[in-house]
């Protein structure tokens, strides 16, 4: 079973900054997708960014230029830079890994099989 561990939430400002990170157990982020999903209150679960087996990387078009997604050189660890972040940003952020079979930069949740717990992400105004 892989388990995914997200760290680095917060309580920023708008226009500050933060770096997410999702550590991974038993996954090698290489040769698997992996993505960032936010939640808030009330809504659907959402893509944020993904990077696909190939390294190729997609983004929501409302963080596109704003968020990085990366991998550690390690590849056990996933990053989501976020600059210029935005109350409407503030979310519980997840990181989720998918099947070999999936092998593309996908921002649909169904796409994925593994799920961390959240990490939350509070943008003030």
């Amino acid at each position: 079973q892989v388990q995914l561990v997200e760290s680095g939430g917060g309580s920023v400002q708008a226009g500050g900054s933060l770096r997410l990170s999702c550590a991974a157990s038993e996954y090698t982020y290489s040769t698997y997708s992996m993505g960032w999903f936010r939640q808030a209150p009330g809504k659907l679960r959402e893509g944020v960014a993904a990077i696909g087996r190939d390294g190729r990387t997609s983004y929501a078009d409302s963080v596109r230029g704003r968020f990085t997604i990366s991998k550690g050189n390690a590849q056990n660890t996933l990053y989501l830079q976020m600059n210029r972040l935005k109350s409407e940003d503030t979310a519980m952020y997840l990181c989720a890994a998918a099947l070999p079979s999936m092998g593309w930069a996908s921002l649909e949740r169904h796409e994925y099989n593994f799920w961390g717990q959240g990490t939350q992400v509070t943008v003030s105004s």
